[in-house]
């Protein structure tokens, strides 16, 4: 195989984040009873008309620029014609030759970049369900607004692939044009694929798999597909233009259809819907919304606040988790503090990727931002905010409902000074274990004066001393 490459590209379904279908009021909300959020024009009864929803070209214009699109200042609808249950009215509601934004392009970590053909702007088919040898249509999900951003064929590994959408995903839900959930459908790809001989620049015939909603889906589908063709030509074979299924319990691909190309959809344009004219002054005016990008946030995290990068991109992968530890670090001494307390104490009560999504919690960022103030100021040591911090998340209150005049005291230089003194002369054997090289002893001395002190004792100056006061002590021996 390893006279051969994947040639492969991606047409990546986004559906965006508009309280209303794309033509029509219905609502887009996720999960509700089959059929009923359908109207008229979403089944496509006769004499019903479309109404394009201004706000599904105002998110579709925000992802081109975020993907650094050209935008198109004349675009227009199409109808692409094709025959599915899951398509009442025969055709969809597409573009074709006049896309809405052009020319893009994703990098890559490894300095490659993944060009973007198109976005263009659709309605989303209905639902088929598949259940003991019967099939069903949901089409709640008819008329759903879509973006399809198609790439060129420039992708040559299932690792380029995965990055490739894994980055489209962050920045469709950094500037909030979609939930990108691909458990929910709302973000599915198909995988266009072919293999050619190395240094060869003729591209193979392609095949399709359609519908990828998982990352180790799609990569593990690539794997397959790639082999299968593989196979195919050293056995004197040819390869057949098709689209294809994945079966992900037997890790293979089967056909669905013959593979259509555009002639077969007998595109024209849509007669019910005006070209769409996108002035000079709205895309800038769109472009100022445009937040920080991903990357140049992951830059600021790890250069400017010092984060360790798999810190920082932990953080950047979710846009809530980022907005709350902005937040939340705003004006404190190190944003290193409020980095841990949500990558700890908090992300271990998350344990879905939903859940991290969402990222709702008891306690805002201001909340804690005041507890981690106090550790700034040194009224209170790590072991103490982390313990009041999980108060916090249990109850929903605020710091100042655990912390008493005493936690906040601190213990003066005298005191801690006895109680190093009294440490170490009632622990002879773990001094005696110090002083033989076992370094691990010290934090047994270290741990009765935490525990004395509940845990408002410096550490680091108890440390100090205690190492000090056993330098000075002379030895039992």
């Amino acid at each position: 195989m390893s006279g051969y490459e994947l040639v492969a590209g991606l047409e990546t379904h986004v559906e965006l984040a508009t309280k209303t279908k794309i033509f029509c009021g219905c609502t887009t909300a996720f999960g509700a009873e089959p059929n009923t959020h359908c109207c008229p024009v979403c089944i496509g009864l006769p004499g019903t008309l479309p109404l394009l929803n201004e706000q599904v070209v105002n998110y579709a214009i925000l992802a081109g620029l975020a993907t650094n699109c050209e935008i198109s200042e004349y675009s227009k609808m199409d109808r692409k014609n094709y025959c599915y249950p899951d398509l009442p009215k025969a055709y969809q509601i597409s573009q074709y030759d006049m896309p809405l934004c052009k020319n893009g392009y994703i990098p890559l970590s490894n300095g490659r970049k993944i060009r973007i053909t198109r976005i263009h702007i659709e309605e989303d088919a209905g639902k088929l369900i598949h259940e003991r040898g019967n099939t069903y249509v949901d089409y709640n999900r008819g008329g759903v607004p879509l973006i399809e951003i198609v790439s060129e064929p420039d992708i040559r590994s299932a690792e380029e692939a995965r990055e490739y959408v894994e980055t489209l995903q962050l920045i469709m839900r950094h500037i909030g044009v979609s939930d990108c959930k691909m458990q929910e459908g709302s973000l599915r790809c198909d995988v266009n694929i072919s293999v050619r001989p190395k240094g060869s620049e003729t591209l193979g015939t392609r095949t399709e798999i359609k519908n990828m909603n998982s990352f180790t889906f799609m990569a593990r589908a690539m794997q397959y597909e790639m082999e299968r063709q593989i196979d195919l030509l050293e056995s004197g074979e040819t390869v057949r233009q098709e689209t294809l299924r994945y079966l992900p319990d037997e890790n293979r691909t089967e056909p669905m259809r013959g593979k259509e190309d555009a002639h077969d959809y007998r595109y024209f344009r849509e007669p019910d819907l005006v070209p769409i004219h996108v002035t000079r002054e709205r895309v800038e005016a769109l472009r100022k919304q445009l937040p920080e990008s991903p990357t140049e946030k992951l830059r600021r995290y790890t250069e400017e606040l010092g984060l360790p990068q798999a810190d920082a991109q932990l953080l950047v992968k979710y846009r809530r988790v980022a907005e709350y530890f902005e937040a939340a670090s705003k004006e404190t001494k190190s944003p290193k503090t409020a980095a841990n307390c949500i990558l700890g104490p908090i992300f271990s009560r998350l344990s879905t990727e939903e859940e991290k999504e969402t990222f709702e919690l008891p306690v805002s960022p201001e909340a804690l931002r005041e507890l981690i103030a106090l550790f700034d100021a040194g009224k209170i040591r790590m072991n103490l905010l982390r313990a009041t911090l999980e108060k916090m998340l249990d109850t929903g209150k605020p710091a100042s409902a655990f912390l008493t005049e005493t936690d906040l005291a601190g213990i003066d230089d005298q005191t801690l000074q006895t109680l190093c003194q009294t440490a170490v002369q009632s622990n002879e054997k773990a001094v005696q274990d110090f002083r033989a090289g076992k370094e691990k002893a010290l934090k047994v001395l270290l741990g009765q004066i935490m525990k004395a002190t509940k845990g408002r004792a410096d550490a680091v100056k108890a440390e100090s001393l205690i190492r000090e006061i056993i330098a000075n002590t002379p030895s039992a021996s």
